[in-house]
């Protein structure tokens, strides 16, 4: 049999061993951003633990320092219908430490075998281990290095494999422009049998559990590697999948970052429990929660439409299994109770984040009875329901295909699930071409044109202030390349005649050609001089530094002060022209502002 660790660890204890053991190599931690990118128009979500941290990767300077460590929260898509298996999942976090510009590959390798091996920190036996590499191409050398130090720390040559560039660099296959680089991957055994001697990649039963990315290459627009001025270090271990082989379970969803939520399920359905049902509802709705807590309300786009989109299919999972109207709020509760250690917010978002699911649930309710009406319509007139009308009922109504399948076979006919599914790829087609532009590179946007917007909104932040009052604070912001979005603590609408004075003092400074920079202040000092911001940062002690933007001469009075990680312009008449476009409510207590840059 395998050995596994004499303690079963939890997800609370493996997030702080993670960053104690790198708090003593001198690493700084620092909170998790946003699940909603700031300014990377390219991603809907933050979907790893380096991109909010790409500026500093691409050469700026990081307020803690050049080592950094913490826990971050992330989302991905992609594989949404793969969710309900073993391992994937929509709403995860990842592990990560950082080096710019400071060590590379020796230490990076030396403390990743340390954490995993020593007694002090995960004592997982070497047997259990296995590492790959990058092999080379034509365009790039064999990362002979990181071999030799996996050998170095007394890893077996059978336990250690070269793979390509799809396998070993990020971005994986280097298509994409920006830093990139090698990479060496950590896998754990967790087969029932000992491991075997010789490690093959392929077998299922190795599982990936930590990636160290080094990235010492920038390939420009033309395909070309560059070697980066300052070599980085980008690591990333899987909180919940290393946690499931850890405790020697064979699913995520069998840790208590999920049993709970599956028992809260298993109470509202009882014996129509179904495990791949439940894990869907179960993963949807903790999902849902951690969007709603960082702002993300249901809509019909972008972020706002993956989140109802999760809401629906968790209520459909329940539908399937004979639950009709069901109230999920035991399943948010549950949810929240198993992160609120790591994010102690939740608890106290908890009523609206019930409120908006619940309510959301309820608007599905009515989309269902508004298909229902449709489908006998089309029923009624032809005595079935082709594959063409099944795709609109799911397109226009938001009727999925199983429903209208089994309400057709209780009529004793059939859909054509071929022809419904030839629509579907047609839909699919249509909005992955949409969404190209979009999900491009998957790197945070420092084009000029978001840096003008990005800056736009300290010129706005200020001005609100200014006309509204100081209870102003930012709520969120999200920048394309064509506009910025700006939601702010206010209970009322704005009158035409407030949005009019606000336009007018942020041009009015545009005009000025106002010089911006930036200082490294303690929390103490950027306070002393008036600077806005979360000065919240649960991990900003006495002392810390934070980098505070200035706009304006502190001569003859700043316009601006604001805490801030960039990007920006340097002088406000690189901004042009300032214009509201809308004013808006976001949520309640919270207003949104949308403006563009002309």
């Amino acid at each position: 049999m395998r050995i596994t660790m004499n303690k079963q660890i939890t997800a609370q204890e493996l997030r702080q061993k993670y960053i104690d053991f790198f708090v003593s190599k001198g690493h700084t931690q620092i909170p998790s951003a946003s699940l909603v990118p700031e300014n990377d128009p390219s991603v809907l979500f933050t979907t790893a633990g380096m991109h909010p941290l790409v500026p500093y990767l691409k050469g700026e300077s990081h307020p803690s320092g050049t080592r950094l460590v913490n826990y971050q929260k992330c989302v991905r898509t992609g594989d949404i219908d793969e969710v309900g298996d073993n391992t994937h999942l929509t709403f995860f976090e990842m592990l990560g430490n950082w080096s710019l510009g400071d060590y590379f590959k020796e230490d990076a390798i030396k403390w990743s075998f340390e954490f995993l091996t020593s007694n002090e920190w995960l004592g997982i036996s070497l047997d259990n281990l296995a590492f790959t590499y990058f092999a080379g191409d034509e365009n790039t050398p064999e990362d002979h290095e990181s071999k030799k130090l996996w050998l170095d720390l007394g890893v077996s040559e059978s336990r250690i494999k070269s793979l390509g560039k799809e396998d070993n660099w990020w971005p994986a296959g280097g298509k994409h422009p920006g830093p990139q680089g090698p990479d060496t991957e950590m896998f754990y055994w967790t087969g029932d049998e000992d491991a075997p001697e010789e490690f093959d990649p392929e077998d299922s039963r190795w599982v990936e559990i930590w990636n160290d990315v080094f990235m010492q290459f920038n390939q420009t627009a033309e395909g070309v590697l560059e070697p980066l001025s300052k070599q980085n270090v980008d690591t990333g271990m899987g909180l919940e999948r290393t946690l499931a082989v850890l405790q020697g379970k064979k699913s995520v969803f069998e840790t208590e970052l999920f049993t709970p939520i599956l028992n809260a399920i298993r109470d509202l359905i009882g014996d129509a429990y179904d495990e791949r049902g439940a894990r869907i509802i179960a993963d949807h709705i903790r999902s849902s929660v951690m969007m709603i807590s960082d702002g993300v309300l249901p809509s019909n786009k972008d972020q706002g439409y993956i989140l109802r989109r999760l809401i629906r299919r968790s209520l459909r999972e329940f539908h399937k299994l004979g639950q009709d109207s069901v109230d999920v709020t035991p399943v948010i509760i549950a949810s929240i109770s198993t992160l609120s250690d790591a994010y102690p917010e939740l608890a106290k978002m908890q009523d609206q984040i019930i409120e908006i699911i619940v309510n959301e649930g309820t608007k599905f309710q009515k989309t269902l009875s508004r298909g229902l009406k449709e489908f006998e319509k089309m029923f009624s007139s032809k005595g079935h329901v082709s594959g063409e009308e099944a795709f609109t009922l799911y397109a226009t109504f938001g009727f999925p295909l199983e429903l209208t399948q089994e309400l057709v076979e209780e009529k004793g006919e059939g859909v054509d699930k071929d022809v419904f599914a030839a629509e579907f790829q047609k839909h699919q087609d249509i909005s992955r071409q949409g969404a190209e532009k979009k999900f491009a590179g998957g790197l945070a946007d420092h084009s000029d044109e978001s840096k003008r917007l990005h800056t736009a909104t300290h010129l706005l932040h200020q001005a609100l202030r200014t006309v509204l009052g100081d209870h102003v604070e930012q709520r969120g912001s999200n920048i394309t390349q064509d506009r910025l979005r700006f939601d702010f603590s206010h209970e009322e609408k704005m009158t035409d005649q407030e949005k009019q004075q606000v336009q007018k003092i942020v041009n009015e400074q545009i005009e000025k050609d106002l010089p911006i920079h930036f200082e490294m202040l303690t929390v103490e000092e950027a306070k002393e001089r008036g600077a806005i911001g979360l000065f919240e940062d649960k991990y900003a002690q006495v002392g810390d530094k934070i980098k505070v933007y200035f706009v304006g001469n502190e001569e003859s009075g700043c316009f601006s002060k604001e805490i801030c990680g960039g990007p920006h312009v340097d002088r406000t008449s690189e901004l042009r022209s300032f214009r509201i476009k809308k004013e808006e409510s976001s949520s309640a207590g919270v207003r949104r502002i949308k403006a563009v840059l002309e």
